[in-house]
């Protein structure tokens, strides 16, 4: 199974490339939302050929959301699902320590699979738990508002 090593490393772009990406970025983007499940685009060459490109709409959002990120000058790396990450890479991802997501595995509540003595951590089950603690923090958030508003505090 590929790891995180086997992918390519975050492309950082240049001013240049950040200026390209926010141009056509917003071109795009005035292109969405996207009704329909195909985007049909056209490739103009240098030299005058032509060739329309049908693309699944998600993709499309995709390639919004990379140009907008390279826009801002942040590092754009893209990662399949299935793809292992180490413990320290699943960490960075998390923006936790290590030894806090060792705690985690221990615990179950991601799992994992031994390679010899290291761990392994499935890409998709990651953004599992990631979804699943943010969709509790924002209950909480939801919950601290209410309480707020319920007792006068000015939000509103």
């Amino acid at each position: 199974m590929a790891t995180v090593a086997d992918y390519q490393t975050p492309f950082i772009p240049t001013e240049t490339d950040a200026q390209l990406s926010a141009l056509s970025g917003r071109a795009l983007a005035d292109h969405l939302p996207l009704s329909k499940p195909t985007q049909r685009l056209k490739i103009v060459e240098t030299d005058g050929g032509e060739q329309e490109v049908i693309i699944p709409a998600v993709a499309f959002q995709l390639l919004v959301d990379i140009l907008s990120e390279m826009a801002q000058g942040n590092a754009v790396t893209l990662m399949p699902t299935h793809a292992e990450l180490s413990t320290q890479e699943a960490a960075n991802l998390l923006n936790v320590s290590r030894p806090f997501l060792i705690k985690l595995i221990d615990t179950g509540a991601i799992p994992c699979r031994k390679v010899g003595r290291h761990r392994r951590i499935l890409l998709a089950d990651l953004m599992s738990y990631k979804q699943q603690t943010d969709h509790k923090r924002m209950q909480a958030l939801d919950e601290l508002a209410a309480q707020a508003q319920a007792l006068g505090m000015g939000y509103e």
